[in-house]
């Protein structure tokens, strides 16, 4: 079997080794900003701020765009694409794909295979929720990030899934929302797959805090490198009073 046969081959392992990121520490001293919260309490106000977001979030799209690069002897394979991610309380999530390019092996075994485990993931969130019945929480301390006092968190996942992480998270301490995260899948996919190291951050859109960017990368034993980057684009978030609005003028003017 030739390199080229071999890098294809493994590109599978690399796709089980990125898409984690769909569903997923150094001692500081508390700043003056924080309140003294033990980090099981801090985890009990973000699962029950989490619970009220997602029960007030009815609808949104967005248009995402997603890059995977491999660098790795002998090969360089590239691939993008742009999916409307859409999601609704009642039918669940939902991509379709606007364009893409590059590689049709990253394509299909990477980017696509990450869209069907978003949606996987979505069908059961307690699987990957942030809560104490999934992680052992340790407070780390606290600090300023983009001018608001945040918490960092250790997590460490009581059992090993594909949904779980391994590493640390930003709270917000204000509105207990997760704002970052830095961390590693709680189990290897692959003995062919080294490490991967996950970064993601969240943003506000009106009253929730949702995806903003994610950047995996995955070192093969092998040898070689592959990058994923997400951009989750800007929400366009629909209430379910502005729904029954524009509903509502719809029959009207019939």
């Amino acid at each position: 079997m030739d390199c080229m046969s071999q890098v294809l081959r493994n590109i599978p392992l690399l796709a089980l080794a990125l898409v984690l990121t769909v569903c997923s520490g150094w001692s500081q001293g508390l700043s003056t900003g924080a309140a003294a919260l033990s980090a099981e309490q801090i985890a009990e106000q973000l699962r029950s701020h989490n619970l009220a977001r997602a029960n007030a979030l009815r609808h949104y799209t967005a248009v995402r765009h997603y890059e995977v690069e491999y660098r790795g002897f002998p090969a360089k394979l590239e691939a993008r694409m742009e999916v409307e991610a859409s999601y609704d309380v009642k039918a669940g999530k939902s991509f379709r794909v606007l364009a893409e390019s590059g590689s049709k092996a990253l394509r299909d075994k990477v980017l696509r295979r990450a869209l069907e485990s978003e949606i996987e993931a979505s069908q059961d969130p307690s699987a990957s929720a942030m809560t104490t019945a999934n992680y052992r929480f340790h407070l780390l301390g606290s600090e300023k990030l983009d001018g608001r006092t945040v918490y960092i968190l250790d997590v460490e996942p009581r059992t090993k899934s594909k949904f779980l992480v391994r590493g640390k998270i930003w709270v917000d301490a204000t509105e207990f929302a997760l704002v970052k995260m830095e961390a590693e899948p709680g189990k290897n996919p692959s003995f062919w797959i080294s490490r991967t190291l996950i970064q993601q951050s969240f943003a506000k859109t009106g009253e929730f805090w949702l995806a903003a960017k994610n950047r995996s990368e995955s070192k093969v034993r092998l040898g070689g490198t592959a990058v994923l980057l997400i951009d989750y684009g800007n929400y366009q978030i629909v209430s379910d009073a502005a729904r029954q609005v524009a509903g509502g003028r719809g029959e009207r003017a019939e």
